[in-house]
């Protein structure tokens, strides 16, 4: 059960192992569009680059990322849902009226 948002919790494991940059972050991303709120998605990576990129992806939707467990062979990140869903927080950032351009 999800503490913050009281939803049952599911957690999906994805294996990125042997993905080199940016397949990682990519279907890091397509995969959390099907997860509901609080639902936990598990990653595990061997590119190093996914270090940088995939908390940058959480950074962009908004979800709550930790990385559980980073050696030179692989890195772990444990990734938790938020109560919104990602093309949301896009579509809110692409239509927002920019004050350098005329409208």
């Amino acid at each position: 059960m999800c503490q913050a948002c009281g939803y049952p919790m599911t957690l999906i494991k994805l294996d990125l192992t042997g993905l080199k940059c940016p397949l990682p972050a990519l279907k890091t991303r397509k995969a959390l569009k099907t997860l509901a709120p609080g639902d936990v998605l598990e990653v595990h990576c061997t590119d190093p680059l996914a270090v940088i990129d995939i908390p940058g992806l959480i950074g962009e939707t908004g979800d709550k990322v930790e990385i559980t467990d980073r050696t030179e062979q692989r890195i772990v990140f444990m990734i938790e849902k938020a109560n919104r869903p990602i093309g949301d927080i896009n579509a809110r950032s692409i239509d927002r009226p920019r004050p350098d351009r005329d409208n």
